[in-house]
């Protein structure tokens, strides 16, 4: 079966104590399990694992509407849309038509402040997984499971769920230490209701690489858990993006360990899918080049997530192609920015399946000059509600297309760049450091880009820091990682590099490099008196 067991969300989410203070926590259904009765049976603890994991996909226990955060949307709290939403929308990549849509205006024009709906959103969802995994690890101790009569057979299969719980927690803190810089720290031995002190980058990076180092050796090997749940890949990922980044989050360069958690993975079993669009379909969790998904279906799962925004976005206002992705479409909600489009010019991107923009024939302009204008900018056809077989999804309204958080291609170009860096390339000076096997890996994509032909690979001549970003926008487009990437860049905030409608100016203009990191919510500091507000907000 394609999506794993979310019953526990009726207990968890109808529980929960308010992990951040600044919202209350309600119950939707009136038919939900104690404790006591839930954690009875082996059973019990793995309906419970599947509510730590529901609440990367889920936003409520009712419809798609229903939300266990009182007071806020659950349109602007589904944990994908709202990382989707600060990682690209705030990038050179999309736009989005619809600025209405509370939230979305400030996101894409760079000038959000710390009353921004979407931020609070992110905050108090990711805050959530915290407060959910807390309670596992709670329930799931020795003690408990001795004096609840749990087999020494199932008290091994939870000691795995465990270490699966702490992987997600520690995933949980490591976008609060990429968006926020910060956050209120609370593990399993607070007591509920603790408001937690305010930990910082470093102290939260120690904490994720102690605790992911902890759990790795005792994880499902890579490709041999259930789909929809962590392996030892998930794990590494996430300290190989740690370590990739460890000079913006802690101010010292970790780029070998980069390079060692990259081969671990690389080396763990995934493939490349050999057509590369496939990695975003409705039966994506097939691809053997996922690593971690957020799930979707159209049916047991119906969300306002990530790809279904995107995919019902990526419809055009004019070409009315909802067909064409198995959806019904939102009238050109989205729609790509210049720069982005840009990066597919040349000769050697004629055949690249990776370029799948159009401009209706010519009749849609590539400048954005009204952001309200669904009739501007190039669309895009990257994602799909169809299988690789072509059949639609079960729902044209919310897709079956599962959200790829991390894959192979990333692992590759990660480690092409960690060893450059570590070689001695810097934004400054582009030398040329790629060795043999970083070139391997970024021709293993552009040939897999070009239908198994090497005609646009590239040499060690050809390749520079300049290609790595570029070449990662052209891999990895809509996947959460654009923000990430230009920070380390330095091409974020200042003005290294400017984009359509940067800092709310049509041609863009630079920003201050306060905006790297995102405020914390007002809500949430007024409620936590340990947190203080980040630099310039």
């Amino acid at each position: 079966m394609k999506k794993i067991n979310f019953i526990y969300l009726l207990f968890a989410f109808a529980t929960l104590q308010s992990c951040t203070g600044d919202l209350d926590v309600v119950a939707e259904d009136s038919k939900i399990l104690s404790p006591e009765q839930l954690f009875s049976t082996p059973l019990g603890y793995k309906q419970a694992l599947g509510g730590v994991y529901g609440n990367l996909s889920l936003t409520g226990t009712g419809d798609a509407g229903s939300s266990f955060l009182q007071g806020i949307d659950a349109g602007t709290s589904q944990f994908g849309r709202c990382m989707w939403y600060l990682q690209d929308l705030t990038t050179d990549e999309v736009v989005w038509t619809y600025e209405n849509d509370e939230g979305t205006a400030e996101l894409q024009r760079n000038t959000w402040t710390s009353a921004n709906p979407i931020l609070l959103g992110m905050f108090s969802r990711t805050m959530a997984e915290v407060a959910l995994a807390n309670d596992f690890l709670r329930q799931s101790t020795p003690e408990l499971l001795s004096s609840r009569g749990i087999s020494t057979t199932d008290v091994a299969e939870i000691n795995i769920y465990r270490n699966e719980v702490r992987v997600l927690r520690a995933f949980a803190y490591y976008n609060m230490m990429d968006l926020f810089g910060k956050a209120p720290f609370i593990t399993e031995n607070d007591p509920l209701n603790f408001k937690g002190p305010q930990y910082d980058r470093q102290q939260l990076f120690t904490f994720i690489e102690t605790e992911l180092n902890a759990v790795i050796p005792n994880l499902k090997a890579a490709r041999t858990n259930e789909y929809g749940r962590l392996d030892k890949a998930m794990a590494q990922m996430i300290l190989a993006k740690m370590y990739l980044n460890a000079q913006v989050y802690i101010g010292t360069p970790k780029y070998a360990v980069c390079m060692a958690k990259c081969s671990d993975v690389i080396g763990g079993g995934y493939i490349l899918k050999t057509n590369y669009l496939d990695n975003f379909k409705a039966d994506n969790q097939t691809s053997s080049e996922m690593i971690f998904t957020l799930q979707s279906d159209g049916v047991k799962t119906q969300n306002y997530g990530a790809t279904t925004v995107m995919i019902n976005g990526q419809v055009g206002s004019v070409e009315g192609n909802g067909a064409e992705f198995g959806v019904g479409g939102w009238g050109g909600a989205l729609r790509l920015r210049k720069q982005f489009v840009q990066k597919f010019d040349g000769a050697e991107f004629v055949t690249d399946v990776r370029k799948t923009y159009t401009s209706n024939s010519g009749s849609r302009p590539i400048d954005i000059a009204t952001l309200t204008n669904a009739g501007q900018g190039y669309i895009l056809h990257k994602f799909s509600n169809k299988t690789v077989a072509g059949v639609a999804g079960v729902n044209s309204a919310f897709v079956d297309t599962d959200f790829p958080l991390f894959r192979l291609a990333d692992a590759y170009l990660m480690y092409a760049e960690a060893q450059m860096r570590k070689d001695g390339a810097t934004n400054t000076n582009n030398a040329t450091t790629a060795n043999a096997q970083s070139l391997t890996y970024i021709n293993a994509l552009r040939q897999r880009a070009n239908s198994g032909s090497a005609s646009a690979n590239v040499t060690q001549m050809q390749v520079n820091l300049d290609f790595i970003i570029e070449e990662r926008a052209r891999e990895l487009h809509w996947e959460g990682h654009r923000r990430q990437d230009l920070i380390r860049f330095n091409k974020y905030g200042g003005g290294n590099y400017n984009w359509a409608w940067k800092g709310n100016i049509p041609n863009g203009t630079s920003f201050s490099s306060n905006l790297n990191v995102f405020p914390l919510p007002t809500a949430s500091i007024i409620a936590n008196p340990n947190l203080t507000q980040n630099t310039g907000y």
